[in-house]
């Protein structure tokens, strides 16, 4: 039976997610680096479309098999077998496991070398053949990445699993330091003036930052007392369960990323720069979504794995409705912000060197229609993995089917038959995001019965409220203090666009305590207590 002590630690750790947020938030601010000074030495031009274009397919690839399907599948199934048989049976699943991914992927690697000019012909098929054949060498130098990386989020998979979060979090921002010294110096190295060539520098960075990635996590993991040893018996209940969530995952969970690159092969015909624009413009979301989305859905997949074992779905339904409300309250803001401020932020933040400000007006215009879908994303985070806890996975991965034919309509009818350009494809991705949310939320009701939903649409109108006062603020600040932002001095126009970030979260987090939402007041609560413990 379970003790009222067990109970009140079986929540959502809020601290846990705390931790998260800041190491993802480290690690999205050095990609944002990352971004900018390549931006700067390279430009927006047709160069950085080939790098992006080329980093994309073995990105995606970890993001399917990686990040995506292979870390929520084994996260779901290495935290029962801690439940039921112990940490034994846990170490030697991964063993197995891990076995596994070093040879299928290790093949998947040799294969994406030698099929490289394919696979750009086909997910870039309106480049010019010399662009092409940039984005080929770039990609076959770049596709050792996804094997470390998946090693990598093998591990980060276990290390979650024990409640060890920092340390996983933190591994990105060691692959973008890596790829940002390393490839900025090998850049250097190859052409002094950065030019196409020197992207080559940036793709063996790349490599370079994906082998940080997975080596900072060993010593934690090697402390918990993991030993890899090669194990190749895969016929193993562990192992099934795992590549049975894994399938339907594969689409379900890499939806978004899945919908990016298709509006990165719409975006390979509207000519030189689109491509990277539409990256910047993804960046900048994800940096709130990383922020807080990221880290909830880390926190709650295991968290919602023990619950089901343990049989209560009362505290399933309670926490999975908790998550959701928190992804809302946090990410609300954020889309606001993003939408009314995108010039400004886009141009402090990539107006440099070679970007100028017709690139930063284009990517400001793909960055608002991106954050419609923001907290659709950030919700999703939550609620998938709620399904996988289920072991509803045939659920998500039939929504996202839908997902991707929706992203092609509005693809189709936004880029070609009204001609929206990039703007077109950031729209179709948000509103498939939020369709996306909207499906499973209500399958999800329909399954647990009720959702808390009333208790959701009350604090989303007091939030509606602390947005409108959030709105008016960022719009007399975007029009009369940073109306010229494309011409506007850099010191000025940092100056004003930090203080209006600061001035208009006051205000909001003010209307919010005034209007007592109820988890602002606990996230005060929790800094508070930290603030008289420091």
């Amino acid at each position: 039976m379970t003790t009222a002590v067990e109970r009140r630690t079986e929540r959502l750790n809020t601290k846990a997610a705390g931790i998260i947020a800041l190491a993802v938030m480290c690690s999205r601010v050095l990609g944002l680096v990352r971004e900018q000074v390549s931006a700067a030495l390279f430009g927006g031009g047709g160069a950085m479309d080939a790098f992006t274009a080329a980093f994309r397919i073995p990105n995606l690839l970890r993001d399917l098999f990686a990040e995506g399907a292979l870390s929520t599948a084994f996260v779901t199934v290495f935290s029962k077998t801690v439940a039921r048989g112990g940490n034994e049976a846990a170490w030697t699943l991964a063993n197995k496991v891990a076995t596994l991914t070093l040879v299928v992927l290790s093949a998947l690697c040799v294969l994406g070398i030698v099929f490289s000019p394919q696979l750009v012909a086909g997910f870039a098929p309106g480049f010019a053949p010399a662009k092409a054949a940039l984005t080929v060498e770039l990609t076959r130098i770049m596709f050792p990445f996804i094997l470390l990386v998946s090693i990598a989020a093998l591990v980060m998979g276990m290390l979650n699993a024990r409640n060890v979060f920092a340390m996983p979090a933190l591994a990105s921002s060691f692959f973008n330091i890596g790829s940002i010294v390393g490839g900025v110096l090998l850049g250097a190295w190859i052409d002094r003036s950065f030019g196409p060539r020197a992207l080559v520098g940036l793709a063996i960075g790349t490599v370079i930052g994906g082998a940080m990635q997975l080596g900072v996590q060993l010593p934690p993991l090697r402390r918990l007392g993991y030993r890899f040893r090669p194990d190749f018996r895969w016929r193993d209940p562990g192992i099934s369960a795992i590549l049975a969530l894994m399938g339907p995952s594969v689409i379900a969970a890499s939806t978004t990323q899945l919908n990016v690159l298709i509006n990165s092969i719409f975006a390979s015909t509207l000519g030189n720069g689109p491509i990277f624009w539409l990256s910047i413009a993804f960046r900048l979301m994800q940096l709130p979504l990383g922020l807080f989305g990221v880290a909830l859905g880390t926190v709650t997949l295991p968290l919602l794995s023990r619950l089901i074992v343990a049989g209560n779905r009362s505290a399933f339904r309670t926490e999975l409705s908790r998550g959701m409300r928190l992804a809302f309250l946090l990410t609300l803001p954020a889309t606001v912000g993003l939408i009314v401020l995108a010039g400004p932020i886009v141009s402090v933040l990539y107006q440099h060197g070679r970007f100028d400000a017709y690139q930063s007006a284009q990517a400001a215009d793909a960055l608002r229609f991106y954050a419609i879908g923001l907290c659709g994303y950030a919700a999703l985070k939550v609620l998938v993995n709620a399904f996988y806890a289920l072991d509803h996975r045939k659920t998500p991965m039939v929504v996202s089917f839908g997902a991707v034919l929706l992203n092609l309509l509005f693809n189709w009818i936004f880029t070609f038959k009204l001609g929206w350009g990039t703007r077109g494809l950031a729209l179709s991705t948000g509103l498939v995001a939020s369709c996306n949310f909207l499906v499973l939320y209500a399958l999800m009701r329909h399954h647990l019965g009720r959702l808390e939903t009333r208790r959701m649409i009350a604090m989303l109108a007091k939030v509606a409220a602390g947005c409108a006062l959030l709105a008016l603020l960022c719009w007399a600040s975007a029009h009369w203090l940073l109306g010229q932002w494309a011409t506007q001095a850099f010191i000025s126009k940092a100056g004003w666009l930090l203080l209006t970030v600061l001035v208009g979260a006051a205000a909001f987090v003010a209307c919010g305590m005034a209007l007592r939402i109820e988890e602002l007041h606990d996230m005060a609560g929790v800094l508070r207590r930290r603030w008289q413990r420091a």
